[in-house]
Formats: C-alpha cells, sequence, structure tokens
C-alpha cells in the first residue's frame, strides 16, 4: 500500500511540566505541522492519522487532526509523555524533517453536524482541545455559533491566543489558576438549552459523567471522540474494540466518535 510522506514545515511548544497522579505525566504538548495536501484535502474534524514514530517503535501511532489549511498542511497537537517513545520522537522532529503515514489517508470517522444545527457545545478535557479545535474552525466557516468549555489541570492559554476572537471560550483549572475552580462537566448545565448539539472529547471519566450525571443531555445529540490503544489502525487486529448498544466496534474504524448513549460504559471503565 502506498504511504504518505509529509515534511515538517512548523513546530511549537506548550505547557510544560505536567503531573498527573492517576497517569502518565506530561513532559509538555507539541504542535506540529505537515504538508500533506493527500491527507489534508480529505480531512474531516474528528478524524486522525497513523504516524510510524522511529526504530524504537513497532507499531505507528495515531494523532488527532488539530487543524487544516488551504497550503496541503495538517497540524498536530500532541501531549509528550514522560516515557512515551513515540510522542518524544515526533516532538523531536524539525522543519524540513520527513515523517512516514503508512495508511494514506485520514483514518476513522469523524463530528457530525446535524442539519438545522446552529448552536454548537464543544467540551474539551486536556488533550481532548486537538480535535476539537478542528470542528470549530469549520463551524465557523458554515457561520455557526460555537461555545466551547475547555477544562485543564493548570493554566492554559494556548486556545485562548487562537480561538478566543472567534468563538466563546470558558475556561476551567482543576487548580483554580483560571476560570472556574473545578472539573470543566460541571458547567454544561448552563449551557445544555443553548446547544442544539453537544461534542465532547477528554478522559473515559468525563465522558460517563457526562453520561449519568446529566438528564438533561438525553434528548441532545451528544457526540464524544474515544481515545484508546490501537494496534493496526486498519480495523485487523481489533485491539481498540468497545462494546456499544449495537455490538462490538471498533473505534479505528466505527470511531473514533461515537454517539454517547451507544458506549456501554461499565464495559469500557
Amino acid at each position: 500500500m502506498k504511504q504518505v510522506v509529509a515534511r515538517v514545515v512548523a513546530k511549537g511548544k506548550h505547557i510544560r511540566g505536567l503531573y498527573r497522579p492517576h497517569g502518565r505525566s506530561i513532559n509538555f504538548s507539541q504542535t506540529i505541522m505537515l504538508n500533506c495536501p493527500e491527507i489534508a484535502r480529505e480531512a474531516k474534524p474528528g478524524q486522525f492519522v497513523m504516524i510510524n514514530c522511529g526504530e524504537g517503535t513497532v507499531l505507528p501511532r495515531p494523532f488527532s487532526i488539530h487543524q487544516v489549511n488551504d497550503k496541503g498542511d495538517i497540524s498536530l497537537y500532541f501531549a509528550v509523555l514522560e516515557d512515551g517513545k513515540g510522542t518524544i520522537w515526533l516532538s523531536q522532529r524539525q522543519v524540513g524533517d520527513l515523517v512516514v503515514m503508512p495508511i494514506p489517508r485520514p483514518m476513522g470517522n469523524g463530528f457530525s453536524i446535524v442539519p438545522g444545527s446552529r448552536n454548537l457545545l464543544l467540551v474539551a478535557g486536556g488533550m481532548g482541545i486537538a480535535p476539537l479545535y478542528f470542528l470549530a474552525q469549520e463551524a465557523l466557516k458554515k457561520k455557526l455559533s460555537v461555545t466551547l468549555l475547555y477544562g485543564t489541570a493548570v493554566k492554559n492559554w494556548y486556545v485562548q491566543e487562537h480561538l478566543a476572537s472567534k468563538i466563546r471560550i470558558i475556561s476551567a483549572t482543576e487548580d483554580g489558576t483560571f476560570g472556574y475552580h473545578g472539573m470543566i462537566s460541571d458547567l454544561i448545565p448552563e449551557y445544555v438549552d443553548w446547544a442544539d448539539q453537544v461534542f465532547a472529547c477528554g478522559p473515559l471519566p468525563m465522558y460517563r459523567h457526562i453520561d449519568e450525571g446529566f438528564p438533561q443531555l438525553k434528548n441532545k445529540p451528544v457526540q464524544v471522540s474515544l481515545e484508546v490503544v490501537m494496534g493496526c489502525g486498519r480495523g485487523i487486529c481489533y485491539g481498540c474494540t468497545v462494546k456499544t448498544k449495537d455490538g462490538l466496534k471498533m473505534v479505528c474504524e466505527d470511531g473514533p466518535v461515537f454517539d454517547l448513549a451507544d458506549i456501554i460504559w461499565d464495559e469500557l471503565l
């Protein structure tokens, strides 16, 4: 199968040094822009790409598509984990370096805006902003109204610097250093009546809280992007299988975007 070889055209570091008591700590977050017109012209919000991350890794790694521009570039935004061989390798690529995508297309099924929706509520937890940023871009092109609830552990100006002039952003931090002090999902009830659709990306416990804690969402279309460990990314290994009300589904092929109500959360968490 033909592969895509993309050239690094820009990169940038953002938040640094984030200790997480219940997960792998983050060295810093990184954006990297790759020139790959064949991917950029087909990409839709919520899709991802698979990238070969050097000799120290056996399998390619999935990365959400964060932004797309009309020059044929895609941007990725990802956490560089303290012991993450793949993310460390990708973060070390310099402008002009080449990156290989073994599957020559954007992967998975992305977010879907229902015809007639005018007000979109986006809920991002931590690095979950990666695919939702792209969705916000596309919604603005359609002249839709977007409110982003963005929760992080500590203050992070990245999104405010790039999107604040175009959409309404409500921030929350777990340490109380910026915006609401607490979890971003706590703020959802304030915006449910306004929203025609809800889109979320973040840690799995956040999804379960949304599913169980807010009955007022039962009559709203709510789409979530699942992040699970993937093997092949092609629907062959079944390593990313999840249970849904319609049976077993593969995150790489059937997702990563699912309707919130379709996932059997007791089987996933």
